[in-house]
């Protein structure tokens, strides 16, 4: 009897079919190598699921696994718990001409293609994403929860938070284009304009209002917004403290686009829990913030394929320079920041696309906190389970295969820890477990 006759009679026999997937009430996986996530593996290792959480991890031969209990044997795979994308957006873009994209092509087509990204990104092993900023993202989230739609579980920002002539004030557009409090037009990328700490309050709130889950704010200019620069200090301390305090009024965190020195520190300093891209990171802001505990997800991957294919894509010539001006001070910096022992997550800041920034790519991150950081590959895979979900506030939940958390596993045939590069290949990804629900499986 092969294995997917096998397979096709335990889920026929144990299973409840459901929309997108299919639910196996309890099953144990036996005989993987487990990497924890805590930086432990534990080899012939076994899994226990029950109702969609983890209830026992050890060793296959010392587990008793009740009778009740469907056994998938994983002999010589790889199992871990599902990755996690700190910081992307769902908009659905499929060029790098952010303008065209966003005057030309209709919004319901934008939706309709990032529900077509989230498929692509729990196929290559992604299990929770954290949407950065936008529209799409924050309303989709419920069409996943309640099965409507395959994908990741997804921790949204919604609406930004910007100051005049900041990173999400898009300046090519009517200001009265770019906030949606104020506009018909419908765009993924619109940010809540906010100068002075009464505003920034009366915003973050706003944001809470429309389903955030934390609260995305832009601490300094970017790369890829064409009137400011990484440098430039946005937002003053006094504002993002303010934005911070109805944050956590909320239970909830912020999350800071931060690229040059001052305005990472003045994150920091302000309360921000998790620092984006950190261009310019400098030895004093990684002491502030490993004192505070704070997180930098340094989206490596959206500047190496801005390098790659920026051209070839539609960059904008603004964008292409920038890029190539902070592309190796952003590396060594981040390294820097590695070796004075910061928390890094992983993130990709990808947007959706066909060659570049493509949902189903972002374990490109993983691969490059390798290469270019010097991690060892199980470091940049706890960065990717383990810290990146501190960084999207769902550590109780899941990150780590441990008892009482939601089963989110992934199995690999090929173990990554000997091949980082195997991430990149989604075949390479042959099960799929979210909250316990098996939603692929092509062993």
């Amino acid at each position: 009897m092969t294995k997917k006759l096998y397979w096709v009679i335990i889920t026929k026999k144990f299973a409840l079919q459901i929309e997108g997937g299919v639910r196996v009430d309890r099953f144990a996986l036996i005989n993987a190598t487990v990497f924890v996530g805590n930086g432990s593996i534990v080899e012939k290792g076994a899994v226990l699921v029950e109702k969609g959480r983890i209830v026992k991890v050890g060793k296959s031969q010392s587990i008793s696994i009740p009778a009740d209990f469907t056994k998938i044997d994983l002999s010589d795979r790889f199992l871990m718990p599902g990755l996690i994308d700190a910081h992307l957006h769902l908009t659905g873009m499929r060029s790098g001409d952010s303008i065209k994209e966003h005057l030309l092509v209709p919004y319901e087509t934008l939706v309709a293609r990032a529900v077509k990204d989230l498929e692509s990104l729990i196929n290559a092993g992604f299990t929770t994403i954290a949407d950065a900023g936008g529209s799409i993202a924050v309303n989709l989230k419920k069409a996943v929860q309640e099965k409507t739609i395959l994908g990741p579980r997804i921790v949204a920002a919604g609406h930004s938070l910007s100051q005049t002539f900041g990173h999400g004030d898009a300046h090519y557009l009517p200001i009265d284009y770019v906030d949606p409090r104020n506009s018909k037009f419908k765009t993924p990328f619109g940010s809540l304009i906010c100068d002075g700490v009464d505003e920034c309050r009366k915003a973050a709130r706003y944001a809470l209002r429309c389903g955030a889950d934390f609260i995305k704010i832009m601490s300094t200019g970017g790369v890829l917004s064409e009137r400011d620069r990484p440098e430039y200090i946005q937002f003053t301390r006094e504002e993002i403290e303010a934005i911070v305090q109805e944050a956590r009024h909320a239970n909830k965190f912020v999350h800071a686009h931060a690229q040059g020195t001052e305005g990472i520190k003045n994150a920091l300093l302000a309360g921000v829990k998790v620092i984006a891209h950190g261009i310019y990171i400098d030895e004093e802001c990684c002491e502030i913030a490993k004192k505070l505990d704070a997180i930098v997800v340094p989206t490596l991957s959206i500047v190496e394929h801005i390098m790659r294919y920026g051209r070839e894509i539609g960059i904008p010539e603004w964008g292409l320079k920038k890029s190539e001006e902070v592309y190796r001070a952003h590396v060594e910096n981040i390294k820097l920041a590695y070796q004075r022992g910061v928390k890094l997550a992983t993130g990709t800041d990808f947007l959706g696309g066909v060659k570049a920034f493509k949902q189903g790519d972002n374990a490109l991150e993983i691969v490059l906190f390798v290469e270019k950081l010097g991690m060892k590959p199980e470091e940049a895979l706890i960065s990717a389970t383990k810290i990146a979900a501190e960084a999207v506030g769902l550590a109780k939940q899941v990150g780590t295969i441990e008892e009482g958390k939601f089963a989110d596993l992934i199995v690999l045939n090929e173990n990554p820890i000997e091949n980082v590069d195997t991430l990149l290949n989604e075949k390479n990804v042959s099960l799929v477990v979210k909250e316990g629900e098996i939603v692929k499986k092509t062993i």
